[in-house]
């Protein structure tokens, strides 16, 4: 098909016995575990030896990309991939388009929309089996980003020809700020009408006055007539319980999605979503069937040093170490607390400061200067982190990070107004292809790029048969040469001495001439000046006066 997001339903058997005979399921990519899928989520930026003697303004594009194309799978990744995958296949077990119970609840939903009663129904023995979970971590702990790059691994719709049905396996949709169960609806037709290519669903249901009840009942007759897999509702603690109608109709919401309309859900916030799970035991318990995930900003670990090692690597200055060592780990850590989103920001911002100041290179003390002048916003969320104090981290866990995507651009910006190239980019730019460029890559710490350039374009001029291995001891040789015949040169020179019998051979203006010269009675000073070797400062003065 020609939309990304769409493919044509393939059959595979499952092994499993409740998933077999669901073309729902059976439609899906095969299970893989998380080690298979990690390879497919490992990022795939990386930097090249040669593209660190790119101009400035090209290396700041780079540099900006680890923000967007860097993700690295983490042990507590492994859980949320499970329970993604068994969420969505579980849900279907209860949908079966191969059963009774799919067209049942094709009808209660129809029935539930005709009345706009969520508790009408034309069959009574319509069972669910779909599962609600809780996702809880603070603000720029990758809670986001993960569930984005999971939902990567599947198709997002699924068009099934014997059917003639187009099957949406997950949909995403955000809580607004000051949010309402009514806005988490609007969104979700939104979101529908974006995934299938339409704009029916949202000018259906944004028309006239339409209750809670009436959208929810909407919304379980659009699930289910796309059978769609999972429901992740994020910035879930935007939710205002005054304009829902507090934390119990809530909750009453979340269970009528899971139970009645048979939808898995996954609700995705910061600590400050507890309170509208943890009002009761009850309500926690409704809040979270499939369990509750809560994550912790990293600590250092083995798993820490695997992080920044592989983004130590995404480089792009021309004197960067190649080995991370412990003191900007340690500096690393003290100032991001762990937290992804400042780790890999203040990693990007170090960078583009190391290019606007032209140093060319990460320390700690660039770091610590970058995270004081740039990431003040986020300054008090990572003092009560370093704190450890749970009342203070409470405060903050909620705390946006939005204002280091400003001071980010704001930089990007600043390099780019004041764009210089330095003599090494200079010379970089006169190479005129990738042989070259290795060649200069691997002798640019030996040699001036003034003096390196020139030869290996010569080099291969003179010999276009052979490759930048063969050429590379030949541009060596060429460079030492010169340098080692110098240094000869010097020394004969230094080796050679004329005696003091033999300065009445020199020439007529050497002082050890004129020394061998000089009568007793006229000191060398006074034969010097009647040569006219010494200027007559006096006589000029007088000149000029």
């Amino acid at each position: 098909m020609s939309l990304s997001n769409r493919v044509i339903a393939t059959y595979q058997t499952s092994d499993i016995e409740s998933y077999k005979n669901n073309p729902l399921i059976e439609a899906l990519p095969p299970l893989n575990d998380f080690l298979t899928d990690a390879k497919a989520l490992k990022s795939k930026i990386h930097c090249s030896e040669s593209e660190r003697y790119l101009s400035s303004i090209k290396r700041v594009h780079h540099i900006s990309r680890i923000i967007d194309e860097f993700f690295q799978p983490l042990n507590n990744h492994f859980l949320l991939h499970e329970k993604l995958s068994i969420m969505i296949r579980s849900g279907y077990v209860g949908r079966n388009p191969n059963t009774s119970y799919w067209a049942k609840h094709i009808q209660n939903g129809y029935e539930r929309v005709i009345q706009g009663d969520l508790s009408a129904h034309k069959f009574t023995d319509v069972s669910s089996t779909a599962q609600s979970m809780t996702l809880i971590g603070c603000s720029g702990c990758g809670k986001t980003t993960t569930i984005t790059q999971l939902l990567s691994l599947y198709p997002q719709v699924i068009y099934h020809p014997s059917m003639n049905m187009e099957q949406v396996v997950y949909l995403k949709i955000d809580c607004s700020h000051d949010g309402s169960l009514k806005e988490i609806c609007q969104n979700f037709f939104r979101a529908m009408d974006r995934a299938l290519k339409t704009s029916n669903y949202e000018k259906q249901y944004s028309k006239g006055r339409h209750g809670i009840e009436t959208l929810l009942a909407g919304m379980a007759q659009v699930a289910n007539a796309h059978a769609l897999g999972v429901l992740i509702i994020d910035e879930i603690q935007h939710l205002s319980r005054s304009r829902s109608g507090g934390s119990e109709k809530m909750l009453n919401f979340f269970v009528t999605l899971v139970n009645t309309i048979g939808l898995p859900v996954i609700l995705v916030g910061t600590p400050k979503a507890r309170q509208i799970f943890e009002a009761d035991m009850r309500s926690a318990r409704r809040g979270s069937g499939f369990g509750a995930l809560f994550w912790d900003p990293l600590k250092p670990s083995p798993q820490w040093d695997a992080l920044t090692d592989k983004l130590w690597k995404l480089q792009w200055l021309q004197k960067s170490e190649k080995t991370l060592n412990d003191e900007i780990r340690d500096t690393w850590y003290d100032l991001s607390q762990g937290v992804l989103d400042i780790v890999i920001k203040l990693f990007v911002l170090s960078q583009l400061r190391a290019i606007a100041l032209n140093k060319e290179c990460i320390t700690s003390e660039l770091m610590r200067k970058v995270y004081a002048d740039e990431l003040k916003p986020v300054h008090p969320m990572l003092e009560a982190l370093r704190s450890k104090d749970p009342l203070e981290i409470a405060k903050y866990s909620d705390l946006h990070l939005k204002d280091t995507d400003k001071r980010l651009l704001k930089l990007q910006q600043e390099i780019i107004d004041n764009a210089f190239e330095t003599p090494e980019e200079v010379e970089f730019q006169k190479l005129r292809n990738k042989e070259e460029e290795k060649v200069y890559t691997a002798l640019k710490d030996e040699f001036k790029s003034s003096l390196l350039v020139p030869v290996i374009k010569r080099i291969f001029d003179q010999n276009p048969t052979l490759t930048w291995i063969d050429i590379l001891p030949i541009v060596n040789s060429n460079l030492k040469e010169p340098i080692e015949s110098k240094k000869e040169s010097n020394t004969e020179t230094r080796k050679e001495s004329i005696k003091l019998s033999d300065w009445h051979s020199l020439e007529s203006d050497d002082f050890r001439y004129l020394f061998s010269q000089k009568k007793e009675t006229i000191s060398l000073y006074d034969d010097i000046l009647d040569n006219g070797l010494i200027f007559d400062m006096n006589s000029w003065i007088e000149k000029v006066g």
